[in-house]
């Protein structure tokens, strides 16, 4: 008798459904094709220890499993629960009168319970897409998929209970029904707030223009002056996700292993600070299994490097393309992968090993040379992609002393969301283009046009700094940046003045 179960395999950040086509015939064997991996061939044992223990039994015939199409590969142990569900009913031990309507997966327990699987939301956006009634998950998974709205979500915690669902006992698996998604969190989690840092206005300032832009930002100055604490105060001003923002990050979150589940939709735009020691495959994405690296965990969100020039130089190089392109494409023989990557990149470093060059009270020990191959540690084409460049000062004792409360996050929040909601009116007919940032050479030639006062200036700024053609277009985009800000149509030269100076750092001769 030949059954057909529905399942899904998760590539990237989507979803493919697969159909589980469950034959069983006279003779003795088992048979598990159309390129499964181990985790899969690994299931007949799983499988028939969770039969017999629910009160069912293994048919001793000839079992022919078909996982369509073939010609792609399936991974991981999630398809337990269809291929035992299509044993069942191939075999005429149980009648599955609705096995056709939903998408089932689930890895089985020796003891016929579930776990949870990976990659639940984008399962339940494709089952949406062709039509499924719905979809039945592990109850870890069953809250992460409810947020597509028009499908049935089912939790269901062991193979009795689908079993029993399947054949027409309504009440035996409960349905997770969808909540009101709430994306704005005015209250910010773990006290982190900008009212906390002493002084740095200058460097608040410059935050505050790299989040209503979206721009890439690196911190430089000597140990002890907050740079780290001022890059993580950066999530507290950035502005509320939209519901695509919070589909397409939960979907990446989703399918990464190494992540704890997902309860419901990410409402929070990530921060991911990796360790200095990171590889290549980890910070972008890659492996035999192919995952999403650190770049794509910060997707929508903020990736900090802190200390940048202690990561190994092919780890940056890495970065560039993703940084200009939003994107991560990951080739494998059978398959090319592609996984979402914008994110707003914030840096750290010292000024040199010592960490005290240029220090206004405290002496460099540096050897000569030193600082140099400190800062040739990062190179001239990363440097290119990071809009803004600031330099950090300590804090003087009578800032650090002071009792008076500093500018908090709310205040600077709701001029970062006022600047993105002139942004979103102007990029509204532009596919892709959601800040200043992600503004490309035609957006910019079209909206960043600047008066003949403004064009000397940066054409002075151009020849004394020797800035590359990159360097300009991240001028202006920053200078475009500071006019929403201000609320400005067009850009006047202050803008520019101030966008300028942002660009210094990088042509700063830090070795002499």
């Amino acid at each position: 008798m030949l059954t057909k179960v529905f399942g899904s395999a998760v590539y990237g950040v989507n979803a493919r459904t697969i159909v589980l086509e469950v034959n069983i015939t006279d003779g003795i064997n088992f048979h598990l094709v159309g390129l499964p991996d181990i985790a899969i061939k690994e299931s007949h044992h799983r499988i028939t220890a969770a039969l017999v223990n629910n009160g069912y039994k293994w048919p001793g015939k000839r079992i022919t499993v078909n996982m369509a199409p073939a010609d792609i590969r399936k991974e991981g142990a999630s398809y337990d629960l269809p291929i035992a569900l299509g044993v069942l009913s191939a075999s005429s031990q149980i009648q599955l009168e609705k096995l056709d309507q939903y998408v089932i997966m689930g890895e089985l327990s020796l003891d016929g319970g579930l776990q949870p699987i990976r990659g639940a939301l984008s399962i339940a956006i494709q089952s949406k897409a062709e039509g499924f009634k719905g979809v039945i998950l592990p109850s870890e998974n069953a809250e992460e998929a409810s947020v597509v709205e028009g499908l049935e979500v089912y939790s269901a915690q062991n193979l009795k209970e689908v079993c029993q669902f399947l054949e027409g006992k309504e009440d035996a698996l409960s349905r997770v029904q969808s909540s009101d998604i709430q994306l704005d969190h005015p209250d910010l989690e773990n006290g982190i707030n900008f009212n906390d840092v002493k002084g740095q206005s200058n460097i608040k300032r410059a935050l505050e223009i790299a989040a209503s832009g979206g721009h890439n930002v690196i911190l430089i100055g000597p140990p002890g002056a907050g740079k780290t604490m001022l890059a993580k105060r950066m999530p507290s001003i950035l502005p509320p996700m939209n519901l695509e923002e919070a589909l397409e990050t939960t979907k990446v979150h989703s399918v990464a292993t190494g992540v704890k589940t997902i309860k419901g939709l990410l409402t929070v735009r990530p921060f991911r600070s990796p360790h200095h020691s990171i590889s290549d495959s980890a910070l972008v994405g890659g492996g035999s299994i192919p995952q999403p690296g650190e770049i794509s965990l910060a997707h929508n969100g903020i990736l900090f490097l802190d200390e940048l020039p202690e990561f190994q130089r092919s780890v940056l190089e890495v970065l560039r393309q993703p940084m200009e392109d939003g994107e991560v494409s990951i080739s494998r023989t059978r398959m090319t992968i592609e996984y979402p990557s914008v994110f707003m990149l914030i840096a750290s470093m010292n000024p040199c090993p010592c960490g005290y060059f240029n220090h206004p009270t405290k002496e460099c020990s540096c050897a000569p040379g030193a600082v140099q191959r400190y800062m040739g540690k990062i190179s001239g084409p990363l440097l290119d992609r990071i809009d803004i460049h600031v330099e950090v000062t300590p804090v003087s004792f009578e800032e650090m002393n002071s009792k008076s409360k500093s500018e908090g996050s709310n205040e600077i929040k709701k001029r970062v969301i006022e600047a993105r909601k002139i942004q979103s009116q102007r990029f509204d007919a532009m596919k892709g283009v959601f800040c200043n940032a992600q503004m490309k050479t035609r957006e910019l030639r079209e909206l960043c046009q600047i008066d003949e006062a403004s064009t000397e200036l940066l054409r002075m700024a151009i020849d004394k700094l020797n800035l590359s053609g990159r360097a300009y277009d991240r001028i202006l985009k920053v200078a475009r940046t500071i006019a929403d800000l201000d609320g400005q149509e067009n850009i006047q030269s202050s803008h520019i003045a101030e966008a300028i100076q942002y660009r210094s750092l990088d042509r700063q001769d830090w070795s002499s």
